[in-house]
């Protein structure tokens, strides 16, 4: 077999020696068993919360670079007084992974990396990220859809 040529799941599972009972047992597993995504990941429902920038638990959001991961939600301070909210799920395979770092969304999971507007910034993050919309008030910052 060519190191290029795709397999499908059966032929994969069939090639590393799985037969009979273990391969029932792989498909009965459903969806835990999941292949790269070649689409966006969205995440579902609608996004409406409110963060109190004063508190202990929210301290990381008081200065610039900081961040925190809220309702699957990384809300991160990009410059004085402006926050970016995106989703934690990565477009890439849908791993909760997404932290703000060096100034952009990155997915440890794969190394997507992601634009404070959530914009790809290569191969692994060239679906985006849903990004959500800020409003702040005094010591509260909402973050909504």
């Amino acid at each position: 077999m060519e190191i290029n040529e795709k397999l499908n799941r059966n032929e994969f599972l069939k090639s590393i020696g799985l037969k009979d009972a273990a391969l029932l047992a792989v498909y009965c597993a459903g969806e835990t068993l999941t292949s790269c995504s070649s689409g966006s990941i969205a995440p579902s429902g609608p996004v409406d919360f409110t963060i109190d920038l004063s508190t202990a638990t929210n301290a990381a959001l008081t200065k610039v670079s900081g961040y925190i991961i809220q309702n699957t939600t990384v809300v991160a301070q990009v410059s004085q007084d402006t926050y970016v909210a995106v989703t934690q799920i990565c477009s890439h395979e849908g791993q909760r992974q997404v932290i703000f770092r060096n100034s952009e969304f990155y997915c440890t999971a794969h190394g997507a990396r992601f634009t404070t507007a959530g914009k790809g910034l290569n191969s692994e993050g060239k679906n985006g990220l849903t990004v959500y919309k800020t409003q702040l008030n005094g010591t509260s910052l909402r973050v909504f859809s």
